[in-house]
């Protein structure tokens, strides 16, 4: 008999392996008439629990029933399940509760499901969860109004708790066909898809999961649930069908019992909701939470050790922003607390988690209380370090506390040396100027005194990479204990963070470090749950110039004074100008007037120092002024910088700055070494860079735009002070990819045009055709009958080869296009149509298998949408970067010898590196105009050609000259620039501007 390739062999196959007793599944087969679609159960089997479980419970149901005690037990389960209310934030009612609490039925007390016991000194309860009844169903039919069936629906005690759809790509569906069957033909308001009836909806092929916990037609959310693949998203091969790891772990027995009782949970949260007039308003909304793969593996495979382990333990767990880590610190600290290891003893006496808040981490608070099952499990550290040695003296099982708190942990661990404890360190997101860090390492080091004062300096200013210092310090210090397991969340670790929390490992004569666990910041950004900050980057040159106005010519350090003049230069007051009248037309045409985020979008200005950053405030708020713009700025900076502060800037206390900046008015966050890190502001789209940023510190910095939001499909850099290879450096080893595609060169779009134009499958008139139809909002059956004869043509005359080329090519020039147009004024209409005819072709010539799923996109969208999306940027597909350095073994030092040059010399250095060309030479030519005007006006000179002699005059214009051009450098910075740079130039220039002075006089005089 041959292989059944069609979706019900796909359903055979996955119920096949449940209901085989050899891999330890043993499901019951159960046949779709056994579904009751009056109470949504499988009653045979439901009773047939019940009675095995609890034959006393039942027999006095019946008894008070008078025999009926079905129907009445029915009832109350459905109405368990169907009303559903919150208390304090938490349901009442629904499947978690059903399986995991008591069901009281006529003052009578049943459980509907049997937890698996943390040990095994209980046999009875041993034996009764293996009571519990694991079953499948095929075809279920779900609904009383209609014959519609679900592929596959896995029952508890035969109570649904997850469904299936399935699609097979033999039969030319996929999971986004399951998908898209989910939000249009499963009604959300039938009795079994109401939030809370069951756990999770699967929608399934053989390459890829994605789920949802709520249906909601066309607003369902859908997740990936994928084990990712190189680092990022999808599934690996494995020789067999990619989403195996579904029967053979997640749906086995023990598996799905422990997400039972540990994971899952049934909420209401409070949030913020953005009106249209760009305000806030404070919502309620309910959530199931079911977890990610990467959650759900991590978690165990911690647990997993530290059962086989102890103590003594240290774990680096790299998840990238957008992993969900508060959810995943709080299931693994709830599940240490009840950890037994092979000998039925407690492996941890007390779980403490540490984070880096001077106010404790409400996040964190609030994900650890939820989960919590029993009252007073959890004692976050409110009030001083008292409350904190009460905690630990009287064993409470889960502490949560600041940093600032940690010297006492450790002193208390050091008393209590015969207890175990599990820290949890929260990855650090303090936005201070360092004095946090500072205070934690004197408390930790003794020999804090032996520290060099530029290793303080390093502490000091380096709060962007304060995670890192905060993992270093806790495990260098003398107080890390024995008795202490160490599990460290992170998203960037450093060189020094991998060799103290990483996991080791031999290559030949060399040992490396790992971390125990990743969900890479790759991962993340293909699954769709952080925006790619670096898909729309580019750099801005800064052009300077200086002249020397000493008379004689000294000599100086050429390193150090190349150095100051570079930062007199940035902190210019007309360089400051210059770049915010950049910056501000540059934000409201490519942002305000491209509406991004429904024109609600954000933006950063990252200086480089407190003062820069006042004087930013200043210029900006100036600017705004003067140009009538509806738009403020916020400044963000420690302490005083010439008797301003923050404060007498914004008009507001410090404390307030991240809710004022949530106001539709306020577009702009000047900061200066705050909010570069943990800051989580969803509607920051675009940023602008005028500091040197490496490493960790330009991650996380870049990182503030990562944040996703309904609208948000873009986010945009420009960088004054940093290079391409700067910063694709500092992404590599934590995004592990070659982040840039390449530099920004206009001319590769040409390049790109000219390739895609040769494989002939368009001609111009069908680009052109194809736009206009876009335009005048044609039918959809015209617009896509325009774009089939390209595809035809695609798919018939292009080799496999030379498709995957021009897929390539395609969506590369679109990427392209999108960015470059955004600093380059193409005036060409082809290329933009172009652009619209190539940003719809891609889609219909995708892949077999499509790779951007996690929006769960439908194949029809209105006109609207399309018409919205024009200006959609793709994301760059990244690849491995290199592996980080260990930490040197010989630190360089000595005073390195100056090199002395004349400052002639330096200056001419300086603005070799940072001058520029002419690009306008009528804008020259009338410069040239107006500074005669403007020197022909200047009383000095007047008086010098007047009454003085040629020479005297000449001499004395050159100096007005120089003044007055100063004047227009704002307008005409590269006339300055080659002015002061060039002699040849100079000489030119000015004796031609004296010579049409000279006649201007002269015509004067005569009319005069």
């Amino acid at each position: 008999m041959s292989t059944n390739t069609k979706e019900i062999g796909f359903e055979i196959h996955f119920t096949n392996y449940l209901t085989d007793t050899t891999h330890g599944n043993g499901y019951t087969l159960r046949h779709r008439t056994n579904f009751d679609k009056e109470y949504l159960v499988d009653q045979e089997l439901l009773f047939q629990f019940l009675e095995a479980t609890q034959p006393k419970a039942v027999a006095a149901l019946e008894k008070s029933t008078g025999g009926d005690y079905k129907r009445t037990m029915l009832k109350e389960i459905n109405r368990t399940l169907s009303q559903i209310r919150f208390a304090r934030g938490m349901a009442v009612g629904g499947i978690i509760n059903l399986l995991r609490k008591e069901l009281v039925v006529n003052n009578i007390k049943f459980r509907l499901f049997y937890d698996k016991p943390n040990q095994t000194l209980n046999q009875e309860l041993v034996a009764l969860y293996q009571q519990n009844i694991f079953s499948v169903m095929r075809q279920v039919p779900y609904s009383k109004l209609n014959n519609n069936t679900l592929d596959m629906v896995v029952f508890i005690n035969g109570l649904p708790i997850i469904s299936f759809e399935l699609k097979n790509e033999f039969t030319h569906q996929t999971v986004k066909d399951a998908i898209k069957q989910y939000k249009q033909d499963r009604d959300p308001k039938e009795p079994l898809f109401k939030l809370g009836r069951m756990l999770v909806h699967f929608a399934v092929d053989t390459e890829l999961v994605y789920m949802t916990t709520h249906l909601k037609g066309e607003s369902s959310y859908f997740l990936p649930f994928n084990k990712g693949n190189n680092n990022g998203a999808g599934n690996p091969e494995n020789g067999g069908i990619k989403v195996d790891y579904l029967w053979k772990d997640i749906l086995r027995k023990d598996t799905l019992t422990e997400i039972i009782q540990n994971y899952v949970q049934l909420f209401e949260e409070e949030g913020e909701k953005i009106n249209k007039d760009g305000t806030f308003e404070k919502t309620k909304s309910q959530k199931l939470i079911f977890p990610r793969f990467h959650q759900l593996d991590a978690v165990r495979e911690l647990l997993a050790d530290a059962k086989q382990n102890g103590t003594g333990q240290k774990y680096l767990i790299q998840h990238s922003a957008g992993s969900g880590k508060s959810n995943s610190i709080s299931w693994l600290a709830h599940q240490l607390a009840s950890l037994y290891n092979t000998d039925n003893k407690n492996v941890f006496d007390s779980i403490i988690i540490v984070t880096d808040r001077k106010v404790l981490d409400s996040q964190i608070q609030k994900n650890v209380l939820q989960f919590e099952k029993t009252k007073g499990l959890v004692e976050p550290i409110t009030d001083g370090s008292r409350q904190l040695k009460e905690a630990l003296k009287d064993g409470k099982k889960i502490i949560i506390s600041t940093i600032q708190k940690f010297p006492v942990i450790a002193a208390e661990m050091g008393e209590l040396a015969t207890n175990n404890f599990a820290i949890i360190i929260d990855e650090a997101h303090s936005s201070t100027s360092g004095n946090t860090l500072r205070k934690l390492n004197e408390a930790l080091y003794k020999e804090l005194t032996e520290e060099t004062d530029e290793d303080e300096q390093t502490v000091e200013d380096d709060n962007a990479e304060s995670n890192d210092a905060l993992l270093q310090m806790i495990a260098k210090s003398r107080k890390l204990l024995d008795n202490a397991s160490y599990f460290a969340f992170t998203a960037t670790p450093k060189n020094k963070t991998l060799q103290l929390f990483g996991k080791p490992y031999e290559v030949g004569d060399q040992t490396k470090y790992e971390a125990f666990h990743l969900y890479s910041m790759k991962q993340a950004i293909e699954e769709r749950f952080i925006e790619d900050v670096l898909k729309s980057y580019t750099t801005y040159n800064s052009f300077y110039s200086l002249y020397k106005k000493a008379e004689d010519d000294p000599k100086f350090d050429k390193q150090r004074a190349q150095k100051k003049l570079k930062q007199y230069v940035e902190s210019h007051p007309a360089s400051i100008d210059k770049k915010t009248k950049i910056i501000i037309n540059h934000f409201i045409e490519n942002v305000i007037h491209q509406r991004k985020i429904n024109g609600l979008a954000k933006a950063m200005v990252v200086t480089s120092s407190r003062k820069n950053a006042v004087l930013y405030k200043h210029a900006f708020d100036k600017y705004l002024a003067e140009n009538n713009l509806p738009f403020k700025s916020i400044v963000a900076f420690s302490g005083d910088i010439d008797g301003e502060t923050e404060a007498s800037l914004n008009h507001f206390s410090s404390g307030l700055i991240a809710d004022e900046f949530k106001k539709p008015e306020y577009r702009f966050l000047i900061v200066a070494s705050k909010f570069q890190t943990g800051f989580d502001q969803p509607l920051l789209h675009t940023m602008y860079v005028d500091k040197k940023l490496g490493g960790v510190n330009a991650v996380q910095t870049l990182s503030r735009l990562n944040r996703t939001t309904a609208g948000k499909d873009d986010t945009f850099v420009l960088d004054f002070a940093n290079t391409v290879e700067e910063i694709e450096n500092s992404f590599k080893p934590f995004y592990e990819t070659t982040i840039l595609a390449d530099k920004t060169d206009h001319h590769k779009l040409f390049d790109l045009q000219s390739i895609l134009d040769t494989y002939q499958i368009y001609e111009q008139e069908d680009v052109y055709a194809f736009t206009s139809a876009i335009i005048k909002n044609k039918p959809l059956d015209t617009v896509h009958g325009l774009l089939n004869k390209a595809v035809k043509e695609f798919n018939e005359v292009l080799s496999e080869e030379e498709q995957e080329d021009f897929r390539v090519k395609c969506k590369s020039f679109v990427r392209l296009y999108v960015f470059l147009s955004q600093i380059v004024p193409f005036e060409s209409g082809y290329l933009e149509s172009l652009y619209v005819y190539l940003n719809h072709l891609q889609n219909k010539i995708q892949r077999p298998v499509g790779e951007d799923l996690s929006k769960g996109v439908l194949d029809s969208i209105d006109m609207d949408s399309v018409k919205y999306r024009l200006l959609q940027t793709d994301r760059i597909y990244l690849q491995q970067g290199d592996e980080l350095k260990p930490i040197p073994t010989e630190v360089k030092g000595g005073v390195l010898e100056p090199e002395l040059e004349y400052l002639s010399e330096i200056v001419s250095e300086f603005n070799t590196r940072f001058g520029t060309e002419f690009t306008n030479e009528d804008k020259v030519r009338k410069l040239a105009d107006e500074l005669v005007k403007d020197v022909a006006q200047d009383q000095a000179f007047i008086d010098a050609y007047s009454y003085s002699d040629e020479q005297n005059a000449k001499i004395t214009f050159d100096t007005i000259l120089q003044q007055k051009l100063m004047e227009h450098i704002d307008s005409n910075f590269e006339v300055f620039k080659e002015f002061n740079d060039n002699p040849e130039f100079r000489s030119f220039f000015a004796n031609t501007l004296y010579k049409m002075m000279a006649n201007s006089f002269q015509n004067f005089n005569t009319q005069r």
